[in-house]
Parts: C-alpha cells; structure tokens; sequence
C-alpha cells in the first residue's frame, strides 16, 4: 500500500548521499519495517534487512569486537546473510534497532566509512536502557512513521482522486456540494472504524468485512500488551493502568486525564515515567494544557494537566467496545448508519487528535475553571500555530463537535479576552464547509490539511 514516508526516504537518499543514517520511529505494526524494504528493493542494487529482535547474539557482538575492522564485519554479514554488497548502493536496514543499541551507537563509524547507506527502524528509542552506554550518533536523522492517515486510506480503498478535490475546497474555502461531501463522510465513517493500521486497512479494502479487520485489531492490541508486560519493566502496572483508562477518561465531558481515578492518592510525578514510556512506545498522542494562547504553545505548559489519546482510533474503538462485549459487526454498521447513538465526541475529537500529529503538529489545548469569574472558565479542545508568524493573530482555536447542534461559548470568550492573539477560530464538525462570524467550519475529514 501506498505511504507518504516513503518520499520522505527518497528524500533523504538524494540528500544525504550516504552523510546520514535514517531512523524510522513508530509503534509496532504501523508499517515500518514494510515500507522501508519496500524502499530499498527499488531504490538499491542489494539490501540486507538485520533483525535485531531475532538475530544471533553472534552478529549482534560483531558491533561490540570489529568497529575497527569493518572490512571483517562487512564481510562476515555479507556472507551470514548470502547478499553482495555493492559501494554507494546497498542499504543495511537495522530493524528494530533498540534491541541491539550497541548498533545504534556504531552508526557513527558505519556512516563514516561511507560505503554503505543505513537506515534502522524502531520504538521505545529513547528510553534508558535502549541508550545506556552509547553514544547518540549526530549522524543520525530522524522521522516518525503513524498508521495511515485519511488520503493514505483512500489510496487503499481505491479512491486517487477525491482527496485532491477536497484540498481545493479547503483551500478556496468552498462547499464540497451535498452530495461529494456525503460521499467524503461515508469513507471517513469507515476510517474511523477501521483505524490506519495497515494490516487492518488491507484486510478491510479486500473484504469490507468489520469483523475479520475487527479480529486483525484486538490481535495487535494483545500484542501491545504483551510488550507492556515484557518491555516496560517495573512500570508495567502503570502503563497497564494508563492504557485501561483511556476510553472511560475520554468518555468525560471535559477529557482532562484524572490522575487520581488510577490511584486516590496519585499525582502526575507517580505515573510520568508511565506516560513517557507509553510515548515513546508510540502508543499515545499527549495533549498538554497551556496556560496562555499566544505564540510559544510548548513554552507555557502546565504538565501536571494533560489528555491521553490513544495513537489509533480504529484500536480505540476495538478497546472501547471489547469492554462492553458487543459485536462488532453489529455495532460498526450502526455507526456506520448512524443507528447508534453512543459517545461520538469522544472517537472524533481522538481522531483529530491523531489528523493533526499525522500532519506534524504538536498537541495542545486551553482549559481554565474559575468558580467565582464564569466569564474566566473556558475549555478549547485544541490550539495550534497559525503557519503565518506574526506578533498577532497566530494562534487558532479549535473546537471538535460531533452533534447537530452545539453551541461554542468558550470560543467567544477566549476571543474576547485573547483577540489580539487569535486567528480566525474553527469548529471541526460532520457538516460541509462555510465560514462566518470569523469562525471556519470545516468537515473533519479536511483537518489533516490544516
């Protein structure tokens, strides 16, 4: 299936010219590993993909004894694995680096040979055991792989060419016309079913069976769970508790994570290594509380208030009603129809959480609680930077509503205290396009444009 990272390598390949090594972040089973030997089959005249969750400990410890004999280190790889190497056009994919940091740390002197391109692929990168004694190599880039955003999906399902008609009218600010934008939703209910897991959307684009690509996401979550309990060490509890959690925290009508629903006693210091680890892993999307709306959102945070998202919402929805032991199937053509009425709020506003990270932008949001000044208490789903920078105007406000009717009085007091610092405000909603009263509307399948 077609990914938007793989331009992302060609780009580094053209750029680097073998400068560089490439590290290709995410969680498991989001398409790593996939589409980087995708990549080199095409692009290389031989590649070795190194498995350092199941390779011998033997070719792990040529990392530790020949750094300083590559010749022997390229040698014997070349020949443990029966692949030819050739100057300038091999790429030795390190898959799963952070199951041999020692590799990791040897990039320094790979890329400085200069004979070969590397890339490595991973999770849980940064904790400290996975770079305990080594050196971060400066010559190491970096990108995150996510699941598969909404065009991605459409290029699975078929469909090449309605994404684009959908940037023109975001761009134009322009109606999509009742029935293209109906269309749009149709697909973008089965997104927010399915989830941009690949192994999930390739069995959903071949079936169109919810159950089967229903079994495909329990079986991944089971297999993060299984990473929790054998990865996270002592905080597996924790993380457990974390993971539990999410649906009923984001179930809230403000989704604030209540650090003590997990412990009455808890504060945000007892689980950070928790939520660090589960972010690292990829796992989670964080959105943090910033204390003013002006430029600088990472700059005024308040750490100790924050939203948990799950990074998938596909999965999300498989823990949410696993919970409930519903049927899949059943439920997923109710929503599909929209013959159920459940907490919708909660599924679109995780999901444009996951839109807005897949476009590269950071989470925040904007909550104040005065009991004594009503016109001070104030809740904004998201915040973001306008891509124009000026003095003024560059935040925008965004609000997430899932009903047919809603109201939006935080917004109109946020512009009345803040104006000088806003942008035009927008409301992410399940109707078309319009704009008035300095407030966008736009469909939530336009928000990975934003």
């Amino acid at each position: 299936m077609k990914r938007k990272v793989y331009n992302d390598l060609l780009k580094w390949k053209e750029e680097s010219q073998g400068k560089t090594a490439l590290l290709v972040e995410g969680a498991r089973r989001v398409g790593k590993s996939y589409i980087v030997e995708e990549f080199a089959k095409e692009n290389y005249k031989s590649y070795i993909l190194i498995d350092f969750s199941k390779v011998s400990n033997e070719v792990k410890e040529l990392f530790d004894n020949y750094l300083d004999n590559l010749d022997y280190l390229f040698t014997y790889i070349s020949n443990y694995y029966g692949i030819k190497l050739y100057e300038r056009n091999t790429l030795f994919i390190f898959d799963e680096i952070q199951f041999c940091p020692r590799a990791r740390g040897a990039i320094k002197h790979l890329v400085a040979d200069g004979r070969y391109d590397y890339i490595e692929t991973g999770s849980l990168i940064s904790i400290k055991k996975n770079v305990k004694d080594i050196l971060i190599p400066s010559e190491e880039e970096m990108i995150k792989m996510n699941p598969m955003d909404f065009e991605e999906f459409l290029w699975a399902m078929g469909n090449d060419t309605l994404m684009d008609f959908i940037k023109v009218c975001y761009e134009n600010k322009k109606e999509m016309g009742q029935a293209l934008h109906r269309k749009a939703m149709d697909y973008f209910k089965e997104y927010l079913i399915v989830g941009g897991m690949p192994q999930a959307v390739l069995e959903y684009s071949s079936s169109r069976d919810f159950e089967r690509t229903d079994k495909i996401k329990r079986n991944i979550l089971n297999l993060y769970r299984e990473d929790i309990r054998k990865y996270s060490d002592e905080l597996n509890l924790k993380v457990e508790q974390i993971v539990d959690t999410i649906p009923s925290q984001l179930q809230k009508h403000e989704k604030k994570f209540n650090i003590s629903s997990l412990d009455e006693n808890a504060r945000y210091r007892n689980f950070e290594g928790a939520f660090y680890w589960l972010s690292d892993a990829c796992l989670i999307n964080i959105a943090y509380n910033t204390t003013e709306p002006n430029i600088g959102l990472g700059q005024r945070i308040d750490n100790n208030s924050l939203k948990c998202y799950l990074f998938d919402t596909g999965l999300l929805l498989s823990m949410t009603f696993n919970e409930k032991a519903i049927i899949s199937e059943e439920i997923y053509k109710k929503i599909l129809f929209d013959k159920l009425s459940f907490n919708e709020g909660m599924i679109l506003e995780n999901m444009v959480s996951q839109m807005l990270v897949a476009n590269g932008r950071k989470l925040y949001f904007f909550s104040r609680n005065d009991r004594e000044n009503s016109a001070e208490t104030m809740k904004i789903d998201f915040l973001i930077s306008s891509n124009k920078v000026t003095s003024k105007h560059n935040i925008i406000p965004i609000e997430v509503k899932s009903g047919e009717r809603y109201t939006f009085s935080s917004l109109t007091k946020l512009n009345n205290k803040y104006k000088d610092y806003l942008g035009e405000s927008i409301i992410i909603h399940t109707k078309d396009l319009k704009e008035e009263d300095r407030i966008l509307y736009i469909p939530v399948y336009m928000t990975g444009l934003l």
